[in-house]
């Protein structure tokens, strides 16, 4: 009899396993191919910590956070050693943008495994959205220092210190990266960008170069890379630039006064002209830059009757910028004859300007002043 009980409860439990194996292995199968809503009721009778963890995955998968997350939660609370939960509940909290939740969870891992740079990336990210920069630069750093190509990492210290413009060190972080990856697109722009910044404009265009040969064929490489031939004086390669740029977007009022510029520079007068008014034509409404740009072009051509009339036009459209009044005076200054009216402009100059403190309006200023007294002591040896 007992014999007979043994048996019974022996084949129970077998009976058990095999379904709660069969459980398993369908939740599984529908886990991988995709049906993660029939997936997680199996995965519910399972019962098992791995599948409760598949429940929180299926979840997230599926693009319920607010479930996924409960769910994790309670693996954490029950399995507190179990580091993938923490780490998955931890990205899913910064994904969402839970990043107080998400930096004690980080936190408290890296004090579980501190060399693994994976916790210590995240948790630099946690604390760069806390907008917490030193935090998160000795996160970032320490994930290199356990890993050296941990090219994410790099590349946050990278572009940390580009943008603060300390040019050596993101250097020393890009150069590292691409020592690892040579070929790394994101590094290369991040190394032109660095130099551009510096005007280091010769070393940064054969990097944007580069990152056109890569595929990066946006609209701001070109633009970067044309100024680079700019002020190489490599024209006619910045103008074939600009008008990459004119491909992608034919509506930009900028790039029309860019490849304007290229084209005076290169004392293609009449070009340029054309393409400012190009500009003028996109511009709505129409800006003071375009009057004054069109001022410059015929001051080049010395026709200062046109370049006078434009000037004018500038001042209507934007009577606040005192270097076009400033060349409002400088034209009459060199076209009128009689210096009364030359001192009745310049004087306007300074009522209208004269208290500014910018590095220009300053300038000018002086220059002005200097210049009512020129004038003035003409007026006085004419009249003696």
């Amino acid at each position: 009899m007992r014999k007979s009980l043994l048996i019974i409860f022996i084949l129970l439990l077998v009976k058990v396993h095999s379904q709660t194996q069969s459980n398993s292995a369908i939740a599984d199968s529908l886990y991988a191919t995709g049906n993660y809503a029939k997936a997680i009721n199996y995965y519910a009778e399972d019962g098992t910590l791995n599948s409760s963890l598949q429940i929180a995955r299926a979840y997230n998968v599926i693009g319920n956070y607010e479930k996924a997350i409960v769910q994790y939660q309670s693996v954490v609370t029950e399995n507190p050693d179990l580091q993938i939960a923490s780490f998955e509940l931890g990205k899913l909290l910064f994904k969402t943008k839970a990043f107080d939740d998400a930096r004690k969870l980080f936190s408290k891992l890296v004090k579980q495994a501190q060399d693994n740079p994976e916790y210590q990336y995240y948790l630099g990210e946690v604390f760069s959205e806390l907008d917490q920069p030193a935090s998160s630069l000795i996160a970032y750093k320490k994930a290199v220092e356990y890993d050296s190509t941990h090219l994410r990492s790099l590349f946050k210290l990278a572009k940390y210190f580009m943008v603060k413009n300390e040019k050596n060190q993101a250097l020393a972080y890009i150069d590292k990266g691409l020592s690892f990856y040579p070929e790394d697109v994101s590094f290369i722009n991040l190394k032109a960008l660095t130099l551009f910044n510096d005007n280091a404009y010769d070393k940064a265009m054969p990097l944007f170069e580069k990152v056109l040969e890569l595929g990066e064929t946006k609209e701001y490489v070109y633009d970067k890379l044309a100024y680079c031939y700019y002020k190489n004086w490599e024209f006619e390669k910045a103008r074939a630039n600009y008008r990459k740029m004119l491909e992608i977007d034919d509506g930009n009022s900028d790039t029309y006064f860019k490849l304007a510029e290229a084209y005076r520079k290169d004392k293609e007068v009449d070009s340029a002209e054309i393409y400012i008014k190009e500009a003028m034509n996109i511009q709505k409404p129409v800006f003071a830059e375009g009057y004054a740009r069109l001022g410059s072009m015929a001051r080049a051509r010395e026709d200062y009757k046109s370049a006078l009339s434009y000037y004018n036009q500038a001042h209507g459209e934007d009577p606040s910028d005192p270097s076009i009044y400033h060349n409002i005076c400088t034209l009459v200054d060199r076209t009128s004859k009689d210096p009364n009216v030359k001192i009745e402009y310049y004087e306007k100059y300074l009522e209208k300007y004269g208290k500014l403190k910018t590095r220009y309006a300053s300038y000018y200023s002086t220059t002005v002043t200097k210049r009512i007294s020129q004038l003035k002591e003409e007026i006085h040896l004419n009249a003696e």
